[in-house]
């Protein structure tokens, strides 16, 4: 990643970024994203010299998941216009469908669908719910991370019994096979930290 030698500065959240800020930062860490706190790690957001199709600004950082617009969009976004909501408002588009968050309040969906980064996944990516309020993206888990999480693990075998496998030594074969083709997307509660999981598969 290119250096322009700047001070550190402390994060910008979803909240806080905005296009001054956005032209400021540059170089420095991509902002916080509290329903997708670790975009690097994800694979969603990477190290760039690309220039972002909303700011056209070389922020060091780009998008690089999905994007839902009935735009022609040439190119990808860097972190900041995913924050402020910038990149969501100029192409008419959202980072995750509404599929699955129902309940949770309106601002906090359009903060999920509008304002923070999506995730790569063999079927259409979608969020958990738990008390209340969408959780936080985690991460792609294997049936090793996910034995780390019991209750996570639980949950799914609970979803994939009411999805039709009712077979007790088949759906054991399947999660313990988690991993290459088919895997778990890993989710956190905000509110009281029970991890949540799908299976998503090719």
């Amino acid at each position: 990643m290119e250096s322009t030698g700047a001070a550190a500065r402390a994060p910008l959240t979803a909240d806080t970024a905005g296009p001054a800020s956005r032209a400021a930062a540059a170089s420095t860490e991509p902002p916080f994203f509290r329903y997708h706190p670790d975009p690097v790690a994800t694979g969603s957001i990477r190290e760039s010299t690309e220039e972002c199709a909303c700011c056209h600004r070389r922020t060091g950082w780009i998008y690089g998941a999905v994007f839902y617009s009935a735009q022609d969009v040439s190119g990808r976004f860097c972190p900041w216009c995913i924050a402020d909501g910038s990149a969501a408002e100029r192409f008419a588009g959202e980072f995750v469908d509404t599929y699955g968050l129902d309940g949770v309040d309106e601002e906090n969906v359009r903060e999920v669908t509008r304002r923070t980064p999506g995730f790569s996944a063999w079927q259409d990516p979608h969020w958990l719910v738990h008390c209340g309020d969408a959780a936080a993206f985690v991460g792609e888990a294997d049936h090793t991370r996910l034995a780390s999480h019991p209750e996570a693990l639980d949950r799914l075998r609970v979803d994939l019994r009411m999805g039709g496998r009712h077979d007790p030594a088949r759906l054991e074969e399947f999660l313990t096979g988690l991993g290459g083709g088919v895997s778990a997307m890993l989710f956190r509660c905000l509110h009281c930290g029970t991890h949540l999981a799908y299976a998503d598969s090719s």
